[in-house]
């Protein structure tokens, strides 16, 4: 796991500034500590920084073809990359490694751009082949590695593996788009290709991006796409029998490591399964680590120690206090953009505890997008079931009207807490789902935006990002349609997202082998029937592990992975929560309605509503903002 950066000149052969390069380099240290490597020549300039995981000797970045014309800086895993050695050398290619690095370069020279679709595993790379005088960007079809970019006024293309790398560089204009803030107050996060700042891109997943010198950039090409076309009928024995030697195999191929490797292990069925899998391939036991909290209403550890138990795992635990909010502006400084996750303050934590015995971890991220585990699409499914019932000229007046005059009430039991639900039955589907994912709402961020900001969104609302990914979507039926708008948004923006930045803040390798596009393909193609029946999310894979877990883990309560903030708002938290929300740092920005601000915090710190959600969201974002001015200051 490493870290890239570059510049290439996109008109002519300009020198590259090679000391600025190594200063954007040095900003990401954390993501590979082992190494540095950098390479320039006319007109671009490439570098690495190295976490040796395998082929230590010998995998040294930038790395080139035999006669020096293909280089390529490389962040992730080519988890085939054994099975792509002998086939390029059969066709003539040479090795001077054993690692998966050098399989890019000669890949390249044999198939080009379509060398992205013959990888298994997570990647993102920049590629300088002289010959062609082209440039090439890549990143693999989940999005489980970063990987920004922006074109800057002069015609130089700047690139890396964090957004850090690229504000390093002077030139680089900080103008904050307006429809970030936007979507980042609907989603938490801002989803992709969008970033805070106008000028920088991430490179959406499965999407590569090719540049020919003093040829207009063009549009990234997507070079992969979840299919949700439907397999042949089979039946829940069969889908069975199938799954688990696909999960086996993508947990296998995951272990090959020349470095301490290990597994986070919540108790939550997803981290569960990977480690009963791991556990029945390796001859050694397991290294294993949990989170585990004061709180009962947030304490898995229990069930993480009975998967342990079972597995004779080296199962290490530590205790998060209730009041770990230290965090908050190293958060902001890790994530260089707003980002919203509370649980990234306990992912932060058990990726530090996972590196004191280990380099690499498997985690269970992605089970629940593939195999429908989260509640919302029970919810989406009842609610999609009403729409069928009701024409839209009927329902979005009548449940408008509803919605309107239905009192919130946070305090209640959720089957009183029709107010939602009303709403979002006055939608179509893609909004209506779009409404059960939002942070605020859209009436929250109407009133929390001042009327000169929402005058700069002209119009511009959030949900245009799943409008967008649903008009391209191949999945039909209600199910697949969110799982597809989820694996193109909450899964990359947030789930990744998080774990990425917590892991390499650590020099921690995170694998994540529910995420093996293979699994993920076969997974989309199952009815919806054996991912949500009876109300049970996960329905088939559940069934499958029924063998290698208890029921009282596969079959017990989601707890998720969250953190009191309610009580922090009200409590130790009660007067920063305050000073940053309705201090100086947001209202110099002109974004906000001051007394909307002081709304929700009276509100909730006197305990007539719980807006701690959107409460956190003021709060990171004003993270943002002073870290943003005072990483500013130190450039001038």
């Amino acid at each position: 796991m490493c870290g890239i950066a570059g510049i290439f000149d996109t008109q002519a052969k300009r020198p590259i500034d090679q000391a600025l390069l190594a200063r954007m380099n040095q900003t990401q240290h954390h993501r590979g500590p082992d190494e540095s490597g950098l390479h320039a020549e006319p007109g671009i300039a490439m570098a690495h920084k190295r976490l040796s995981i395998i082929d230590l000797s010998s995998g040294h970045q930038p790395l080139f073809n035999e006669d020096g014309s293909v280089v390529v800086v490389f962040n992730g895993e080519i988890y085939n990359f054994v099975d792509l050695i002998p086939e390029l050398q059969a066709l003539g290619h040479t090795f001077r490694t054993r690692c998966d690095t050098e399989v890019i370069v000669h890949a390249w020279e044999q198939w080009g751009e379509a060398c992205v679709e013959r990888f298994r595993g997570m990647f993102a790379f920049g590629l300088w082949d002289r010959n062609k005088e082209t440039f090439f960007l890549a990143r693999d079809r989940l999005g489980v590695k970063p990987l920004y970019y922006a074109l800057l006024d002069d015609g130089q293309l700047i690139f890396g593996s964090e957004l850090k790398v690229l504000t390093a560089h002077p030139a680089l204009r900080r103008d904050i788009d307006p429809h970030a803030i936007e979507e980042y107050f609907a989603y938490g996060y801002i989803p992709e290709p969008r970033t805070i700042y106008q000028q920088a891109l991430k490179l959406s997943p499965a999407h590569t991006l090719t540049i020919k010198r003093g040829q207009p950039i063009p549009q990234p090409r997507e070079y992969w796409d979840v299919p949700f076309q439907p397999l042949a009928l089979m039946t829940q024995a069969e889908a069975q029998e199938e799954l688990i030697p696909l999960l086996r195999e993508s947990v296998k191929i995951r272990l090959v490591s020349e470095v301490p490797l290990g597994a986070f292990l919540s108790g939550g069925v997803d981290s569960s399964a990977v480690v009963a899998m791991m556990a029945e391939l390796s001859t050694e036991p397991v290294n294993t680590c949990s989170i585990s909290f004061g709180d009962p209403a947030f304490n898995e550890s229990e069930y993480a120690a009975k998967v342990a138990t079972r597995y004779h795992t080296n199962h290490r635990v530590e205790q998060v206090d209730a009041d770990d909010f230290d965090l908050i502006d190293k958060l902001a400084a890790l994530y260089d953009e707003p980002y919203a996750d509370s649980s990234a303050i306990p992912t932060y934590r058990v990726c530090q505890l996972a590196r004191k015995t280990v380099t690499v971890a498997l985690s269970g991220d992605g089970g629940d997008e593939s195999f429908a585990g989260y509640r919302r699409y029970r919810w989406h499914l009842n609610e999609e079931h009403m729409r069928s019932f009701i024409p839209s000229a009927v329902r979005r007046p009548v449940f408008g009207l509803l919605g309107k005059l239905y009192p919130k009430a946070d305090w209640a039991p959720k089957i009183f807490r029709a107010k939602s639900t009303l709403e979002g039955m006055a939608r179509d589907s893609v909004e209506g789902y779009f409404h059960s994912v939002s942070l605020l709402s859209d009436t929250m961020r109407a009133r929390l935006f001042s009327p000169e900001f929402s005058r700069e969104l002209g119009g511009y609302r959030a949900v245009e990002v799943m409008y967008r990914h649903d008009a391209r979507s191949p999945a039909q039926e209600p199910l697949a349609r969110v799982q597809y708008l989820d694996i193109k948004t909450y899964l990359v923006g947030d789930i990744l997202t998080k774990v990425d930045r917590a892991s390499m803040a650590h020099a921690l390798e995170v694998r994540e082998p529910l995420l093996d596009h293979k699994l993920v393909e076969w997974a989309s193609r199952l009815p919806a029937s054996l991912k949500l029946q009876g109300g049970e999310g996960k329905y088939i894979f559940k069934k499958a592990m029924e063998s290698h877990l208890p029921n009282e883990i596969l079959y017990r309560k989601k707890m998720g992975f969250a953190v009191p903030l309610a009580n922090w708002f009200r409590g130790p938290l009660k007067e920063k929560v305050r000073q940053a929300v309705l201090g100086p740092t947001l209202a110099a920005t002109g974004y906000f309605n001051a007394d909307y601000l002081r709304e929700l915090v009276d509100h909730h710190q006197a305990g007539l509503r719980d807006y701690s959600t959107p409460l956190w969201t003021l709060l990171m974002f004003e993270a943002f903002l002073r870290n943003m001015q005072q990483s500013s200051s130190m450039k001038e």
